[in-house]
């Protein structure tokens, strides 16, 4: 929706593609480490073509999130080992320093049970056996991170604003998004 309304190129997270998921849904400990190293490579790809664009991209996934959310709670729930952890944590330490922030990010906050409502939504067989601890432990990763994050940043409440269902919703999404990125004025 956002890509209609402003004309940016849209990047999905490639999920169906992905060798690692529904491995890693069955035995989380046994493929954590490979599946965060599968989704570090391909968003440090995808980084280093955006930055070579002329376009105006929005992602639905950062590099960030994997590094930040998702690899610190499976090493924190004992899903990967310290030593797979470190050198995940070098690699994306080697990454960082050839990435800058990107020029906003869009943070949607939601409670377990909406989280849940869309993972559900989703449809996707292997998310379907999603432990509820692995998910309060990325909700809370993502609290934190989102607490320290240091770029320009706008928080929706995912709960609340139903921007997919409501125009009013969308447009009120919209009218932030022009603010941080445009002044104080939406754009027409």
């Amino acid at each position: 929706m956002l890509a209609h309304r402003y004309g940016w190129t849209p990047r999905f997270e490639p999920v169906d593609n992905n060798p690692y998921l529904s491995d890693f849904y069955a035995d989380m400990k046994r493929w954590s480490f490979n599946l965060q190293v599968y989704f570090l490579s391909k968003r440090f790809k995808e980084v280093v073509e955006i930055s070579k664009s002329d376009d105006t991209i929005i992602q639905d996934r950062t590099i960030f999130e994997d590094a930040c959310i998702f690899a610190p709670n499976l090493h924190g729930q004992g899903m990967m080992s310290d030593r797979d952890f470190e050198t995940y944590s070098d690699l994306f330490q080697l990454m960082m320093s050839l990435v800058r922030l990107p020029d906003l990010m869009i943070y949607i906050r939601s409670s377990i049970p909406t989280l849940v409502a869309q993972i559900q939504k989703r449809g996707r067989e292997y998310e379907q056996t999603m432990r509820l601890d692995y998910l309060q432990g990325l909700k809370k990763r993502y609290e934190d991170w989102i607490a320290t994050y240091s770029g320009q940043l706008i928080i929706i409440d995912g709960d609340k604003c139903k921007f997919g269902d409501q125009p009013e919703h969308f447009q009120q999404v919209t009218d932030m998004i022009d603010a941080k990125l445009y002044g104080l004025f939406p754009m027409e």
